[in-house]
C-alpha cells in the first residue's frame, strides 16, 4: 500500500529571492513567511547567526490556501548549461479550445514577459490531440510551458 506523498518542486538558481518572486506572481503563489515568532526572514537568519552573505541563498515560495507543491529555490554557483528535462505546465487556459485559448496563453504571456520571463516559440492547436501551447523561459532561463 502506498502513501500520499506531498510533492516540492527544487530549483537551482543564481538569485533564489528574485526567482521565488517570479514564480510567485506567475502562479500567484506567495513566498512561505518566516518561522513564528520572527517579524521578517532577516530578523530569523540574524537571529540564527546566518551570515549575511548567505540570506539568499534559498527561497520557498507555496500556493496561497494550500493546493499544488512548495517551491524551493536553492543557490548554486553554475549556471543553467542545458534544456530542462523536466518542466512545468503552467495551466493557464483550462477549458479552452482554439482561437479563446490562444488568445488566453498570449495574455498571459505577454504578462510574464513584463515580469521577466522569456517567449520562445507557439505551437498551434492541430485539431486533433495538440491544443496549442507557448515555450517559455523563466528570468533564469529554466523552460515551461503555458497550456
Amino acid at each position: 500500500m502506498s502513501t500520499l506523498r506531498e510533492v516540492q518542486v527544487t530549483f537551482d538558481a543564481a538569485d533564489p529571492g528574485a526567482l521565488a518572486a517570479f514564480w510567485c506572481e506567475a502562479l500567484g503563489y506567495e513566498v512561505e513567511p518566516p518561522p513564528s515568532g520572527f517579524g521578517s526572514w532577516e530578523d530569523a537568519l540574524r537571529s540564527w547567526g546566518v551570515p549575511e552573505e548567505l540570506w539568499n541563498s534559498r527561497s520557498a515560495a507555496r500556493p496561497v490556501g494550500g493546493s499544488g507543491p512548495r517551491l524551493f529555490f536553492q543557490r548554486v554557483p553554475e549556471g543553467k548549461a542545458a534544456k530542462n528535462r523536466l518542466h512545468l505546465d503552467v495551466r493557464s487556459a483550462p477549458g479552452l479550445a482554439g482561437d479563446e485559448r490562444m488568445a488566453a496563453l498570449e495574455a498571459e504571456c505577454e504578462r510574464l514577459v513584463a515580469l521577466g520571463a522569456t517567449r520562445d516559440h507557439r505551437v498551434e492547436p492541430d485539431g486533433r490531440m495538440e491544443l496549442g501551447f507557448i515555450v517559455m523561459a523563466d528570468p533564469e532561463g529554466n523552460e515551461f510551458c503555458l497550456d
